[in-house]
């Protein structure tokens, strides 16, 4: 019975050095919590300002133009003068075919020509002989017209023959192959001696990389904002490259449907590319503005608790009591949440919410001050 009652002394013992322990160190128990309560937290200042919404998306770097190059004749390639990968510009000659048949009639109209600018001179000679000769009525009218009508003849011979040293001259014409377009080729797909056909295989292929399109489609809810913003059409956009280089560009073209299945809009923008950053079928993100928020009341996006019906942010009271405040997102731009239904200058907490209730007294974190490295003995 002795032993019993020394174990209930014992025992009461513990539990009250455990009720002090506790009301000495519980402040320790909760993280953040101290002995009165206070929850340890950061807090900052909202503050206003007007800020721009930048959207971005994924898009691929397109040629403004590409050209197939093929021959308008049949013939057989005797010279390629120019090199795979080569840049040329536009009228540049590529590629000669076999040309002696085409310089043949040339040669062959030419001299037709010539018999029949001959025969006209003679003819047009008889003709005011034989005006002259009416005139002193030594021969019949008949006789004149005859002259005049192989004169009228032989001109419309000479003009046919004309058109055929032109006809002639363009089908020698074809076969000097030059670049339509400035740019870039790609691989030439014939050799000396090989017959190339309108309808064959493609010579080489010309593209225009300078300047150069940006393909990229956003969300169709994005239309509205960028035509209100930029009226005229020129919204600069902002080009992504490996090593965190922009480049800069302008919106020229926004398609004229919308694609219902995904709910975006195709639109391109054009970029200076004479350093060749660019590269046709590259993919690159892309990004833009598409509106302003103005004057938005700004805090930081950990700030904004989700609840289960409503987003809100601690409002810290005079009292440093904190209240649960109400808001609507406007936007998030830059880690940054511009809200509605909280005034600029109020205090809210950043960090630290996780433990808060309505009335919570709170106290501010001290920043930690890095220490000052030891000198060197």
């Amino acid at each position: 019975m002795q032993a019993s009652k020394q174990y209930l002394w014992i025992g009461g013992g513990v539990a009250v050095l455990a009720v002090a322990a506790y009301l000495v160190f519980g402040g320790k128990a909760e993280k953040g919590k101290s002995g009165d309560g206070t929850q340890s937290v950061k807090t900052v200042i909202a503050t206003q300002k007007t800020i721009p919404i930048t959207v971005s998306a994924n898009g691929y770097v397109t040629a403004v133009s590409t050209v197939d190059v093929r021959p308008k004749v049949q013939n057989i390639v005797r010279t390629i003068h120019v090199k795979e990968g080569q840049f040329v510009k536009a009228g540049q000659l590529l590629f000669t075919l076999d040309e002696r048949s085409d310089q043949s009639n040339v040669a062959r109209a030419s001299a037709q020509l010539a018999a029949g600018q001959a025969d006209l001179a003679d003819a047009e000679q008889v003709l005011k002989r034989n005006q002259d000769l009416l005139a002193k009525n030594f021969v019949s009218q008949a006789v004149v017209d005859t002259a005049r009508n192989k004169v009228e003849a032989l001109r419309n011979t000479t003009r046919a023959n004309q058109a055929a040293i032109q006809s002639s001259a363009v089908a020698l014409s074809d076969n000097q192959i030059k670049a339509g377009i400035s740019g870039r080729i790609g691989v030439i797909n014939v050799h000396p001696g090989s017959l190339a056909q309108p309808t064959g295989t493609v010579m080489v292929t010309i593209v225009q990389i300078d300047p150069i399109m940006i393909s990229f489609t956003l969300p169709e809810r994005e239309l509205m904002n960028i035509r209100a913003t930029y009226p005229q059409g020129n919204a600069p956009v902002h080009a992504k490259l490996p090593g965190q280089e922009v480049l800069t560009g302008k919106l020229t073209f926004i398609d004229n449907l919308t694609d219902t299945q995904s709910g975006t809009i195709r639109m391109k923008a054009q970029f200076a590319n004479a350093d060749q950053k660019l590269w046709p079928g590259a993919y690159i993100n892309v990004s833009m503005v598409s509106r302003e928020v103005p004057d938005a009341v700004l805090v930081p996006a950990q700030a904004v608790v989700t609840g289960p019906v409503d987003k809100l942010v601690y409002v810290v009271q005079p009292d440093d009591t904190v209240k649960e405040q109400k808001i609507t997102v406007l936007a998030i731009e830059d880690g940054q949440a511009a809200v509605s239904g909280v005034t600029a200058g109020s205090r809210v907490v950043v960090e630290g919410t996780k433990n808060l209730r309505p009335g919570t007294k709170i106290r501010e974190v001290k920043k930690e001050v890095a220490p000052t490295p030891a000198a060197p003995t």
